[in-house]
């Protein structure tokens, strides 16, 4: 099932991300990882892509177990930082045959060799020339792309980054998931500006649930996202208990969806780390207070 069929639904809904092994020797318990979350039945799974090399048939492959095992909906990332016409054809080809329909078009992470490498002579500059490219494919794929609520850190200003985004919504993106989101009022604010900048594609935001304390640096890196002083209070008081800051950061992230749910925000995406006993206790949650049933 395509993604952008359930987005239409407008049903309230969760998904969760998961990521594959980065080596052979951990795939087994990053399949059995996966395939407990997936038993939980989530409106759709996305695997993130194995940066290089064979790596990256591991995207694949968790993403066909799933869905054959659990008939999960799947979402296969597909980055193109680095990689060649002939290595992202090669990646298509693979999950057309795996029978994937849903792909996370995206650039990459640029490390620092590759930030001070000439990117004019890369065949993919920016996700736009990926989602081109699988447009022209001739496979009928759903495809998602990346919003940052709080400004991408290579733009120089929010208008600049909405106006990227509208030329690749333009190009054939169908949905958008945003980064780790931990204060709602900055999604809600970005999401008006986006409606009033004329995108009107379905946007799921994205929750990262904060459950040992040493992921906040992390996550700080990784998306510049802003932490407000209600999440900082919680993490000073429990981060020395691991028991109690996974239960606060699963409190934490369910309080975050209900108040999306509350203002009609019908889907939402979780970050799951890969922690099926987290991704268990915000199904738990949401199911009970809002009386749903995920099964």
């Amino acid at each position: 099932m395509k993604i952008i069929d359930i987005l239409k639904k407008e049903q309230m809904s969760l998904s969760f991300e998961v990521f594959p092994p980065k080596k052979e020797t951990s795939y087994e318990s990053v399949r059995m990882a996966t395939e407990k979350i997936a038993a939980l039945k989530p409106a759709f799974m996305s695997v993130t892509y194995g940066a290089g090399g064979g790596v990256s048939q591991y995207t694949i492959d968790i993403a066909k177990n799933l869905m054959e095992k659990y008939d999960v909906p799947m979402l296969a990332h597909l980055t193109c930082v680095s990689s060649d016409k002939a290595m992202v054809q090669d990646r298509i080809a693979a999950m057309k045959e795996a029978g994937i329909e849903n792909v996370m078009a995206l650039r990459g992470d640029l490390t620092p060799e590759l930030m001070e490498s000439d990117r004019s002579k890369w065949d993919f500059r920016y996700a736009i020339d990926l989602v081109r490219t699988l447009k022209e494919s001739g496979v009928d794929f759903c495809i998602g792309g990346a919003c940052y609520p709080e400004v991408h850190p290579e733009s120089r200003n929010q208008k600049e980054d909405i106006q990227h985004l509208k030329e690749k919504v333009n190009a054939g993106v169908d949905f958008l998931t945003t980064q780790m989101v931990f204060d709602n009022n900055l999604f809600f604010n970005f999401m008006y500006k986006l409606r009033e900048a004329g995108v009107t594609v379905p946007v799921l935001p994205g929750i990262m649930p904060i459950t040992n304390a040493n992921q906040v640096e992390r996550a700080i890196k990784l998306s510049g996202s802003f932490m407000p002083q209600r999440f900082k209070s919680l993490v000073d008081k429990f981060g020395s208990d691991p028991d109690a800051m996974r239960q606060a950061g699963i409190a934490y992230a369910t309080d975050q969806i209900i108040d999306l749910y509350a203002n009609g925000i019908t889907n939402v995406h979780i970050y799951s780390m890969n922690k099926p006993e987290v991704a268990e206790g915000i199904i738990n949650n949401v199911s009970q207070i809002l009386g749903k049933s995920f099964d």
